[in-house]
Parts: structure tokens; sequence; C-alpha cells
């Protein structure tokens, strides 16, 4: 037995320690960062590693990146072995070594003490622009040569000193190196912040008690999630869903041809094996995942379902139960050099909800519906014409989150893999050349069910006279509907449209650069998320709180939901609202 395991009450004192660490890496982050998307909206995740790679402690940050980021320390780790001194400064952003896409940049940070390797810590932060042909570097390109700057596990510091050559190449590389420059910076002061904690306890337990505690800490995790599976049915389950494309016009019509993602989940005692045999090679545009982005949005919905109280703090000793296997060369287990930029959040986005319908089978009051299923990117870049700048704005937008078995979903949240929040109008209208005009909750965009999905957004941007843009748009679930459960149906599909000052308006296709000239609106419809159970069974008092709220209008409430007396509910409504 470890001496962790003697001493319980020091343990959870360096657990505890170990989250804290990761907490405080996000608030230097979001206090020193440069462009909103880090500052604001906090597309960012902190991790505490030991000196193999494995995650022992995360911050409160972003199931998407999480669960890959161990393949990112591992990656270091590999790479240079015993070569790693106290002041070095790893950097490096390729999917093929670790990484999720070119845009999501990881800073490792090796923390020694006494000459001893206590292990690293890691803050990956996505860059509005990593370079490429189109502004926020989200343009669909059949390899991943074409989506930006890829770096390799490098050392951007050695022993203290910057390597400024290797600097100067990123910054060459990116459209607004000023703001790249003020990120990156965050980023190493986060990771040093990190680094002393870590020192200040190797001081106060020494360094390998506090070594001892890191593996105990994910041992722990292990444990907890070997008998929470134990508590539940073994089981099995199969779902399928297809993707709208790959942002490449390749079907006999000219249009984006759809794909398949097939999942199967085995549930034995207390493991549990996700196997996506029978999923579609890759795709010739970026929606190609790297094993570990599918396998981090598989950790994300298997962890929600089986852990619903989120008791398990999560690390890599939690995902020891859980085996992921797919097809090399498939859509969710790409094989260089594959484009990628557009799978780390829709592909991920994807899996995740997939799991909630394969556990279905044999779990059904521990799943919820299809949430939103997609990060909705939208990137718009060009010159400010108040400033002369450039510059880069990468958003993505809220959708609804899916219904439960005891409860409604979430209107307009970041959903599934993702919990970054909204950046606020007017910081983003104060950085770039855009005015937003509206934004507001969908009506009738949750699926209707017993508990209803969750509402999408509908949102306005206006670019300003003279600010002709390049946009890009990554958006899922334009095609493919967020599907519901148990007699559930569907939310709404996304739609975007853009109007030229001419008063031309056309679709958009789910992916792709497209022109924003000065004046011209963008019009968005995120989706909204499947509802749980027949809507036949809905609460007539909740249902009329939803024509209160205007979520649902009399019309769906007829169609939908077969209340012949909409106005009835909603007058019942008002009056239980005053009491």
């Amino acid at each position: 037995m470890s001496e962790a395991r003697h001493d319980p009450a020091t343990f959870e004192i360096v657990k505890n320690s170990l989250y804290k660490i990761a907490e405080e890496m996000r608030v230097v982050l979001a206090k020193t960062a440069y462009s909103p998307i880090l500052k604001s909206a906090g597309d960012f995740s902190c991790g505490v590693f030991d000196a193999k790679g494995d995650m022992v402690a995360q911050g409160p940050d972003l199931p998407i990146h999480l669960g890959s980021m161990p393949d990112a320390v591992r990656a270091v780790a590999a790479a240079f072995g015993a070569d790693v001194h106290d002041g070095d400064v790893f950097i490096h952003n390729d999917p093929y070594f670790g990484g999720s896409h070119l845009p999501d940049v990881n800073v490792v940070r090796p923390a020694f003490y006494e000459g001893q390797l206590l292990g690293f810590a890691c803050l990956r932060a996505h860059w509005p622009d990593i370079g490429s042909a189109t502004p926020g570097s989200y343009g669909a390109v059949t390899e991943i040569y074409g989506e930006g700057l890829r770096l390799p596990p490098v050392r951007l510091y050695s022993k203290g000193e910057l390597n400024k050559a290797l600097e100067d190449v990123i910054l060459a590389n990116v459209r607004t190196p000023d703001e790249r420059k003020g990120d990156l910076g965050s980023q190493l002061a986060a990771t040093l912040r990190a680094t002393e904690r870590l020192q200040g306890l190797a001081k106060r337990y020494g360094p390998d008690r506090l070594i001892a505690y890191m593996a105990e800490v994910m041992e722990y995790s292990g444990r907890l999630m070997r008998a929470a599976l134990k508590q539940l049915p073994d089981g099995e389950g199969y779902f399928e869903d297809f993707c709208d494309g790959d942002g490449i016009p390749d079907a006999p019509d000219g249009s984006d041809a759809p794909f398949w993602i097939r999942m199967r989940i085995k549930k034995t005692g207390d493991r549990i094996l996700v196997d996506f045999a029978g999923s579609d090679p890759q795709v010739a545009g970026p929606m190609n995942a790297a094993l570990s982005v599918s396998a981090s949005g598989v950790y994300c919905g298997l962890k929600t379902a089986i852990d619903p109280n989120s008791l398990i703090p999560p690390n890599s000793g939690c995902w020891r139960a859980i085996e992921v296997t797919a097809p090399k060369g498939s859509v969710v287990n790409a094989e260089f050099p594959a484009p990628v930029v557009y799978s780390n959040h829709e592909i991920s986005h994807r899996t995740a909800d997939m799991c909630m319908g394969a556990l279905s089978a044999f779990l059904p009051d521990q799943v919820m519906a299809c949430s939103q299923g997609t990060s909705a990117v939208l990137t718009l870049g060009g010159v400010d014409p108040r400033t002369g700048n450039r510059y880069v704005s990468y958003e993505t937008i809220k959708g609804g989150l899916g219904a439960r078995p005891n409860k409604d979903g979430i209107n307009v949240i970041a959903s599934g893999i993702s919990n970054t929040m909204n950046t606020p109008v007017e910081v983003l209208e104060m950085a770039f050349p855009v005015r937003v005009e509206h934004y507001t909750i969908e009506p009738d965009s949750g699926g209707a069910g017993r508990f209803r999905g969750g509402a999408g957004a509908r949102r306005r941007w206006r670019m300003l006279e003279g600010a002709d843009a390049v946009g890009a748009l990554c958006m899922e679930r334009m095609t493919s509907p967020p599907f519901g459960l148990r007699g559930g149906e569907a939310g709404i599909a996304a739609t975007v449209t853009v109007t030229t000052p001419d008063g031309a308006v056309r679709s958009l296709p789910s992916k792709g650069a497209f022109k924003a000239p000065g004046g011209a609106v963008i019009d968005m419809v995120t989706p909204g998320s499947g509802g749980y159970g027949p809507p036949a069974e809905r609460d007539p008092a909740a249902l009329g709180r939803d024509l209160l709220d205007g979520y649902v209008t009399a019309d769906a409430a007829r169609a939908a939901y077969g209340a012949p007396d909409p106005n009835a509910l909603l007058e019942q409504a008002k009056k239980d609202d005053s009491k």
C-alpha cells in the first residue's frame, strides 16, 4: 500500500491542491490574455500532468480538450525523453503528435524540484488565427498542409532562454502577431504559476511523496470509475448517425456529400468498450479526427452518463476503464496528411452525443437527448476601417442542451463537449468592425417531448461600412437535426444566410469560406436539441410555461404536443406566474 493511502487526510489536501493549481492557471490566463475568445469566451484548458504525460488534474475547462491533452504532453515526453531541463518550455499543435487541430496551441512546461522532474503543466489555448489562406484558419482544404502553421513538439525556451528565431517564425505566420504574442505570453505566465505551485507542494511534502500522491490521485479516480460501472447493468448498444459533409462539394449533384459514423458500446462488469467499426473512411475535407479527438468526445459522453453527479475526479486514471477502438484511416481515426481543423469540435460533439444514443439501449434513465451537436463556428477577418489594423474574429455560437429523463434541456448554452462562454456583445463590437443586431432564443427550436429540448438562438451580425471581410463557417446539424430519445422529437436544424448590400440573399453551406462585404448581414439560427419521451406525456402546466416564456408557439403546441387549446394553457400559466 502506498504512503498516499496510509494518510488519507494529506491525500485529500494534495489532491485538492493539484486541482486548484489547474484552476489557478485558468485565472492567470483569463486575466492576461489578449484575444476575446480566450479572455471572454474561455476557449482554453489547463492541466497538471505526471512525468509520463498522464493527466493528474484538470481545470473546470473544456471536455473537448481535456480528453486528448494527455496525448499532447506524452508527445513532448516521447520526443525529448531525458533531455528536459528546468526552465524549458515546449510548444506544439500537431494533431498527429497529440494535438487536436492547428489553432489549439499547447504550451507545456516541466516542473522541477532540486533537479528532480515532478511532472508538467500544459495549457491548450485556441488561437484565433494560425495562418492558412483563410482568416481564422478555417478554410475547407484537402491536406493538413493548407490549414496553417504546424508545429511538432519543439523547445521554445531552453533552460530559461527564449528561442527567438522560433518565436519569429511563429509570429511571421499569423495575421495578428501582436495579439498572438500576447496570448502566448499569457500561456507562459499561467504554466509558470502552475510549476511554482508544484514546487511549493514538493517543498512541503518532498518530491517523492508528491509524485506518489499524484499517482494515487489517478488510481483513486480509476477505482471510483470501476465501482460506478459495476453498479450499472451490463449491456450493449449501437448507434449510427450521419454528418452533413466535410466542406468539399463531392456529391454527384455538386453538393457536399454526407458521411456516416457508427458506434457500438459494450459494458461488462467494470469495463466499457467503444468501437467505431463500420464508420466511413476518412474524407477529403477537414472533418477527419485523430483517434484522441474522437475518444475525447467518448470520454465526455460516458462520464456524463455514468457519473451524473460528477463525483469522480476526471483525469487519466478515470479513463483506464474505457477502451476506444476505430479502424485506421477512418473519419474517426484519420491518418496523415488528412485535414482535421473542423473535426476537433464537430466529431467530438458527434461522438459524445452518439454515446447517449448507444447507451439508451440499456441505460435509458442516465442519458440525454442530442444537444446542439456543433460548435457553430463563425470567423471573420480583414482590415478594421476604424484603425487600419488587421483583425480576426472567432466565435462559437450557442444552441440547445438535450432534454434529460427528468427535466427539460437548457436554452442557448455551450453543450456537450464544449464549455465556452458568450463573448459579450460590447467586447465583440469594440474589438471588431461588426454590430450584433439580434440575439434571441428561437421559438419552437427545442425538440418536443415529455421533457422539451433546449432551444437554439437566432443571431444577426452586420459588417460596418468599409469593413470588407472574409468569413468562414463550420456548422453541423444543418441537414442532420439533433435527435430525440425514447419517443422525443428532434430539435430544429441550423440555417445561415448572408445578405449583401444589394439585397441579394444566399444560404451558406455548412462549411467553408465566404465573402462578407461592408454592410453585409449574416443571419444564423443555431440548432435546438432533442426532446426526451413522447410529447403527448408533457405536463400541461409545463407546456403552458413554455407558451408564456415564448419557447413554444401556439401552433407548435397544437401540432407537436396535441394541445387542443393552447390559449387556455397560456392563461393558466399567467395566473400561476402571478401568485
